[in-house]
C-alpha cells in the first residue's frame, strides 16, 4: 500500500535577538499561534533587556531558556533543534547575523541554529546604516548562499526620528513567509470537529466500576490542535483529570451510555468525528444500589454497549469524516486495524499496540494510521505531533470527500 504524504509539522523555534524590535516579536508569537503553530521562544541573553523571560513564558505557555547551562540534562540546544520544524529569528540584529554567518555558538540560540536541520528564517531589523554596511551585506549574502531564508526589512520610521530600510517587517508578511516555508495554513477554519477523549466507567455498584487506563491526553491534544488550526471544536470528555481547554466547549460524561447520548446529539452538526476515547465494550447487566459484599463478588453478568463508532458510520452524511482509534495487544495489530476500519466504516483509523508501557498516561505514542488510500507508520512521537499528523489526513479526506 502507498504511504500518505504528511505535510511539515508546526513546531516553531522563535529566536529573539537584542534589538528594540524585540517587543514586536510578542505579536508575531500570537499570530503564529493563531495560524496553528506551536511556538517555543529562545531569546538571546541580551534581548531579555527588552522583553523578559516571564513575558515569553506567559505568551507561549512553555518554559523559556536562553543559556546552554540551563536545563542541562535535556541537552536543550539539541532537543530544540531536533523538535523544530522551522526556526524564525525575529528580530535578527546585525550582531546575530554576523555570529551565525561566522558559525559562532556562544548562547543557546546560536547553538540551536547549528544543531537544527529545520529551515531557518531570519527577520532583520536594525538601523538603515547597519543594514547597508558592507559587512552586513556580506553576512546576509553568506546566509542566503547556505540556504537560509533572509527577509528584507521594511522601509519606514525607526527609533527616534530616523527612517529608512531597517524596520521590522509587518507581522502578516512574516507569518505568510513562515506558511510559505512550512506550507501550512489554518486549514480547518470553518470546520466543526467533534472529539471524544478519556475512558468511560461502567458502574458495578456505588463504589466499584469497570474502567480502563485511558488518560484522555490524546483526545485533548487533538482538540487543542484542531482549534489551533481554526476548527470549532466540541470535546466530549470521559473521566479525564486534564483541565478544560479554554475557549472550547467541553462536555463531561461518565459512562458509555452518556458518551453515546452526547455523540448522537452533536454528530449531525459536525463535519468530523474523532473517536479517541476508550469506550467500554460492555457494562454490568444490573446496577446494584448497595455495595456488593466481598464474598458475594464472584460473578458479574455483562451487556454489550453500543459500538458508537460503527453506529455513527451508518448514519453519516456525504462529506462527513469519521476517525477511529483501536488499542490492540496482538503482534498482528496492523492487520486487525485494517479489518476494524472497514468493519466500523471509519475513514481513518489509528491503531497502536498498548502492550507497550509508554502508551497509556504517557505524552508519547507510536502506531499506524490506516485509510483506504494507504498506511503510515508513526514511530515514537509526542501525542501533540500525532494529533497534527491525524488532522493533516483529515484535511486530505475532507478534500476527497468534497470533490
Amino acid at each position: 500500500m502507498t504511504t500518505p504524504h504528511f505535510p511539515r509539522g508546526r513546531e516553531v523555534l522563535l529566536g529573539v535577538s537584542a534589538g528594540i524590535a524585540a517587543y514586536k516579536a510578542c505579536d508575531l508569537l500570537r499570530r503564529l499561534q493563531d495560524d496553528g503553530f506551536y511556538v517555543t521562544v529562545v531569546p538571546t541573553p541580551a534581548s531579555l533587556n527588552f522583553v523578559g523571560k516571564a513575558t515569553w513564558e506567559a505568551l507561549s505557555g512553555r518554559p523559556v531558556y536562553s543559556e546552554v547551562w540551563e536545563n542541562i540534562p535535556s541537552v536543550p540546544h539539541i532537543e530544540l533543534g531536533e523538535r523544530a520544524d522551522v526556526v524564525v529569528i525575529a528580530p535578527a540584529t546585525a550582531d546575530l547575523l554576523a555570529r551565525v554567518a561566522a558559525g559562532r555558538a556562544d548562547d543557546l540560540l546560536t547553538n540551536s541554529i547549528l544543531a537544527t536541520k529545520a529551515p531557518i528564517l531570519f527577520v532583520p531589523a536594525m538601523h538603515p546604516q547597519m543594514w547597508s554596511n558592507p559587512a552586513t551585506v556580506a553576512n546576509v549574502a553568506t546566509l542566503r548562499e547556505r540556504g537560509y531564508f533572509v527577509m528584507d526589512p521594511d522601509t519606514g520610521r525607526l527609533t527616534g526620528k530616523d527612517s529608512g530600510q531597517g524596520r521590522f517587517p509587518e507581522t502578516a508578511r512574516i507569518v505568510e513567509k513562515v506558511n510559505e516555508i512550512t506550507r501550512h495554513r489554518a486549514d480547518l477554519r470553518g470546520k466543526k470537529i467533534l472529539i471524544t477523549a478519556g475512558g468511560t466507567r461502567e458502574a458495578i455498584d456505588p463504589v466499584r466500576y469497570i474502567g480502563n487506563l485511558s488518560s484522555g491526553k490524546q483526545g485533548y491534544a487533538l482538540a487543542w490542535a484542531a482549534a489551533a488550526r481554526g476548527a470549532e471544536v466540541t470535546l466530549i470528555s470521559a473521566n479525564s483529570q486534564l483541565p478544560d481547554i479554554e475557549g472550547l466547549k467541553t462536555i463531561h460524561v461518565v459512562s458509555a451510555a452518556d458518551m453515546e447520548r452526547e455523540v448522537k446529539s452533536h454528530f449531525s452538526t459536525h463535519d468530523v468525528l474523532v473517536m479517541s476515547a476508550a469506550v467500554a465494550d460492555a457494562r454490568p447487566s444490573e446496577l446494584v444500589v448497595e455495595k456488593i459484599k466481598k464474598d458475594a463478588l464472584t460473578q458479574i453478568d455483562l451487556t454489550k454497549n453500543t459500538d458508537i463508532l460503527a453506529a455513527m458510520s451508518k448514519v453519516k452524511r456525504p462529506g462527513q469524516i469519521i476517525v477511529g482509534f483501536a488499542a490492540e495487544t496482538s503482534e498482528n495489530s496492523i492487520a486487525l486495524g485494517r479489518e476494524k476500519r472497514i468493519a466500523k466504516g471509519a475513514d481513518l483509523l489509528y491503531v497502536n499496540n498498548v502492550k507497550r508501557d509508554e502508551i497509556f498516561g504517557s505524552d508519547m505514542t507510536a502506531g499506524t494510521i490506516i485509510s483506504a488510500r494507504g498506511e503510515a507508520e508513526i514511530s515514537h512521537c509526542s501525542k501533540d505531533t500525532l494529533a497534527n499528523l491525524l488532522l493533516d489526513q483529515v484535511v486530505e479526506e475532507l478534500g476527497y470527500a468534497n470533490v
